[in-house]
Order: structure tokens, then sequence, then C-alpha cells
């Protein structure tokens, strides 16, 4: 072993080389962008872009074809991953023949899949519409139940399915969240947040009773036709004045 010291120098110099700084970690970052963000809108604000959504469209519909409660389930599940479109062209020949799901079952899985075949993971979804119409036969004697915590329970039904089937069908006011409300929601913003569950659960807390009933279709279709991802038509955007969404485009 050797007995030589390094020299005074070499210490110093140790010691003054500067050290890597620590990582900054991604949640305080996230969170160091988001207080740069705008902040959600006041409540007289919100109120106001609710009014004139319903100015523009007093009556809105959503673009899914259906006949009853049950075909109104079984759309909106095979809409999962594919566009509404589509579903319809395939539902057409579909609902005439298997409107209850009594009927869905008589049809079976192999029926279920020619009409379907069109749709993007239409294999899984035949297997979900046919185990759903037999919990609903078994259960709840072919009826929709109006409860968003019994339809999560069915096969292939989440929480947006389950809240678009209980608003429309029976007129209680959910807002079902899809990547278009998601969006829109945090552009406005009316509410800053990072799950679409979150974005629910804070838009049916803000949003005034007077338009909660329609809010899921005013938002969808203002986030479908205006509101887009890639490029937003602010410039005919109705409640543009209001929006603090730093990137507005123009024509």
């Amino acid at each position: 072993m050797s007995d030589l010291k390094p020299s005074p120098r070499r210490i110093a110099k140790a010691k003054s080389k500067p050290t890597s700084k620590p990582a900054v970690p991604a949640k305080a970052v996230g969170k160091a962008l988001r207080a740069r963000g705008p902040k959600p809108v006041d409540r007289a604000t919100i109120i106001e872009v609710f009014r004139r959504l319903h100015a523009a469209n007093p009556e809105p519909k959503g673009e899914l074809d259906y006949t009853n409660a049950y075909t109104l389930l079984v759309a909106v599940a095979l809409s999962a991953q594919s566009t509404d479109i589509g579903v319809n062209k395939a539902t057409k020949a579909l609902f005439p023949i298997a409107d209850t799901p009594q009927k869905m079952l008589a049809l079976g899985e192999e029926g279920l899949r020619e009409h379907i075949k069109t749709l993007n993971f239409y294999n899984t979804k035949a297997k979900n519409v046919m185990a759903a119409a037999k919990r609903l036969v078994d259960e709840f004697g072919g009826e929709v139940p109006n409860s968003v915590e019994v339809l999560e329970t069915l096969p292939g039904v989440g929480r947006k399915t389950a809240s678009v089937v209980v608003n429309i069908a029976f007129g209680d006011p959910r807002v079902a969240v899809d990547t278009h409300i998601f969006r829109v929601t945090n552009r406005i913003p009316l509410a800053i947040t990072r799950t679409p569950l979150d974005t629910q659960v804070a838009l049916e807390a803000l949003i005034p009773d007077e338009f909660r009933l329609h809010a899921h279709h005013w938002l969808i279709l203002h986030g479908r036709y205006i509101c887009k991802a890639r490029r937003p038509e602010c410039w005919r955007c109705p409640i543009n004045d209001l929006c603090r969404y730093p990137d507005k485009t123009i024509p």
C-alpha cells in the first residue's frame, strides 16, 4: 500500500468540482406547467357558455341511431374505437331483428358478428353484447336498468356508456365524458382535470341544473365540429371571447 497522499491542491479541486443537479420530479414539472396555464373560468362565464350553446342548439341530439333503451345501450357500446357513422351502418340491419336482449340472444354471437364485422374489435364487442344480453334477461327481465352503477357491471359497459344511456334514455342529467368533452373542458377551461372520471365529476358539479341534461351533447358536438383536436375553428366559435385557450386559430 502506498503512503503517498494527494496534494492539498488536488483536494481543493475535487471539492470545488460542481456536482450535477438532482432531477426535477415529473410531478413538479406538470404542476408548474398547469400553474402557467389559464385558470378555469368563473361561475358567471360557465353560465354564459351554456346559455350560448343552448341558444345555438336548443334540443341537441346524439348521432347514433337507436329505437329504444336497449338498442341505445348496444349502439353506444359498439361505438368504442369506431365512428358513429360506422356503427349506424352496422346496426341498420341489426336492430330491426334484434331490438331486445331476448332477440339478440336468439340471433346468436355468430349472427351478431356478421352484422358488426366492419367495426373495430368486433369479436370482443360481439362477446360482450351477448354476455350483457344474457345478464339483462336473467337478472332484469330483459329491461335496461336506469342506474349508472348497475349498467357499469355489464360486460363491455363503462362509465361513459352507462352515463350516455341514462342521460338519453331516462333523462338523467349525467355528463358522459369522451375525448371531445375532455379536450373542450380543459381548453376553455371549465375545469382542469387529468382523467375522464375527474372531468365528469367536475362538470356535474359545475354545470347549472337547467343546462345539465343537454350539456353532454353540446360539449361533444362543440368538440367534434368546432373545437377540433388539431386545429380548432376558433373564428366561428360562439364562445370565442369567453374561452381562455391561448393558442386560438384564425382562418
